[in-house]
């Protein structure tokens, strides 16, 4: 299994951390996710592809159409593999105000970093 903690909200680390997670998980791994602080609010916002557009939420990226586009592409494909589970951090959640209950509906549900790390035992972590 591999895990990782969704924490940036850079674009282009949270790209790379979505293309880590759904390659394992496309090629039959387990793969798991917490999400927490600056990446809540991309991940369950209803305009990540327009976000993406913008030049200075993503400086490294010269095309903006194509990025915006795998970004999305990359979180929708997230939300659709069976093997592939990812949870909103309860504290991040009640740090920044983010409705609980929209992260309830977009991802797997609210879980506690303590929690995550005990489901996630043994599996190969990291932090993007």
């Amino acid at each position: 299994m591999i895990a990782a903690i969704l924490e940036s909200g850079e674009l282009e680390r949270l790209s790379t951390g979505l293309a880590l997670l759904v390659s394992a998980a496309a090629d039959g791994e387990e793969a798991r996710a917490l999400v927490t602080f600056g990446a809540l609010a991309p991940m369950l916002a209803d305009d990540l592809a327009e976000r993406a557009r913008v030049p200075e939420a993503a400086p490294a990226v010269a095309n903006r159409e194509a990025f915006a586009e795998t970004l999305a592409a990359l979180r929708e494909t997230a939300a659709e593999l069976p093997g592939l589970r990812m949870w909103a951090c309860a504290g991040a959640l009640e740090a920044t105000g983010i409705d609980r209950a929209l992260a309830e509906a977009r991802l797997d549900g609210v879980m506690s970093t303590p929690r995550f790390l005990r489901e996630v035992e043994g599996a190969q972590l990291v932090v993007v």
